[in-house]
């Protein structure tokens, strides 16, 4: 596979746009199933989550009603590796608007479907 082709960015350009639809249907399981098994998120700063208490806390964040809208500002692609960095903004009824330029990570699987593996909404803050 060639390195950053126009066709492996389109590919990961496409499921960060499913992930945007899936996030703001509200329904966890969706969103889950565009991440690894082992994937990593950071929604706390300092607090890397997986597993079980990943899915708690998505599940428990989508139960809000936030609705989601990003800006990729930069896309990079190797082999099965990708990484993203996203300008985002999130409403929820009621609450304060959140934002911030996340970094994330995605692998693509032997099944050729891409993959959250690092999850860091506040990757700039690092």
């Amino acid at each position: 596979m060639a390195s950053n082709s126009d066709e492996l960015v389109g590919e990961v350009l496409a499921h960060a746009e499913s992930y945007v639809r899936a996030f703001n249907s509200g329904d966890p399981a969706a969103v889950d199933r565009l991440y690894t098994a082992d994937a990593v998120s950071v929604w706390e700063k300092g607090k890397a989550v997986s597993g079980a208490e990943r899915r708690a806390g998505l599940a428990e964040y989508l139960a809000q009603g936030p609705v989601m809208k990003i800006d990729v500002l930069e896309t990079y692609v190797t082999s099965d590796t990708a990484m993203l960095a996203v300008d985002w903004t999130i409403e929820i009824p009621g609450a304060e608007r959140q934002q911030g330029i996340g970094v994330d990570v995605l692998r693509r699987g032997s099944d050729g479907r891409w993959l959250f593996a690092i999850d860091n909404p506040y990757g700039s803050d690092v």
